[in-house]
């Protein structure tokens, strides 16, 4: 039996960034607050969005955090997101969804960053989006 020797350090530096790790803390803050902006303006869908905004946006943060590959401190605080669940008590409809992608798009290409990263952002969200259809 040959003994293979691992650099655990090596491995560990070695791994491939997540899309939270390249995007950055800050950045994800922004991408949040432009997108509730844009939300709030959009007639379609501001009207599903009744409660304490700054709750809202603290949740949407801690979830897109852990969605796009940084801590899962949603699941932490809230447990697991059962996305399609918790927002059952909304009537999601595809129109809805679209309008929430078209947002998310707005948001997500305000920020100061590389053209390709803003495309795998923004890729990460019309399945889910379709998911949410409930309507």
């Amino acid at each position: 039996m040959q003994i293979i020797k691992v650099d655990l350090h090596q491995v560990k530096s070695n791994r491939v960034e997540s899309i939270y790790d390249r995007l950055g803390e800050d950045h994800l803050k922004t991408m949040v607050d432009n997108f509730y902006n844009h939300v709030m303006e959009d007639d379609t869908i501001n009207h599903l969005f009744t409660t304490d905004m700054e709750l809202v946006k603290k949740k949407q943060f801690l979830f897109l955090s852990g969605f796009l590959g940084g801590p899962s401190t949603y699941v932490a605080e809230y447990g697991h997101p059962r996305m399609r669940l918790r927002h059952m008590p909304h009537a999601i409809t595809e129109k809805s969804a679209i309008s929430w992608l078209k947002n998310m798009r707005k948001a997500i290409w305000e920020l100061d960053i590389a053209e390709p990263l803003k495309i795998e952002i923004f890729n990460r969200f019309p399945k889910t989006a379709a998911h949410m259809v409930n309507a």
